[in-house]
């Protein structure tokens, strides 16, 4: 639900050509068409998705940077746009993120290329 929430609000963007104004934006747009259905089964992923990333064992940096490396070995470029930002937000720092994404390319293997070339193009409009 981390990933999905505040999909209700209505968000005011200055300048829709910055990607990750766009990306927000468009995961808004869309998580609200998804639970304007009610499914019990999606809000309850979603749901899971929040608990699953709140301060446990592990702490939030720790597992906002697992979920960047599997987004990133899954190929899932929206999935990485969203670590992505939350590892900014929660402070990690470019080296520790760009390590991260070293071991995902590793694990992952030279598909993961593209990927990584979305993922730093990504990070650069993070740091703008």
């Amino acid at each position: 639900y981390s990933y999905f929430k505040n999909c209700h609000k209505k968000t005011k963007t200055k300048n829709m050509s910055n990607p990750v104004e766009q990306f927000n934006a468009y995961r808004e747009k869309m998580n609200t068409q998804i639970l304007v259905d009610n499914n019990t089964v999606i809000k309850r992923i979603f749901n899971l998705d929040t608990k699953a990333f709140q301060e446990g064992a592990l702490d939030i940096t720790t597992k906002e940077l697992l979920g960047l490396v599997a987004s990133a070995v899954l190929r899932c470029d929206d999935c990485i746009k969203y670590h992505l930002e939350k590892c900014h937000k929660e402070g990690l720092s470019r080296e520790q993120i760009v390590e991260a994404l070293s071991i995902a390319t590793l694990i992952g293997g030279t598909i993961m290329i593209p990927h990584l070339r979305r993922a730093y193009e990504f990070l650069e409009a993070l740091e703008a």
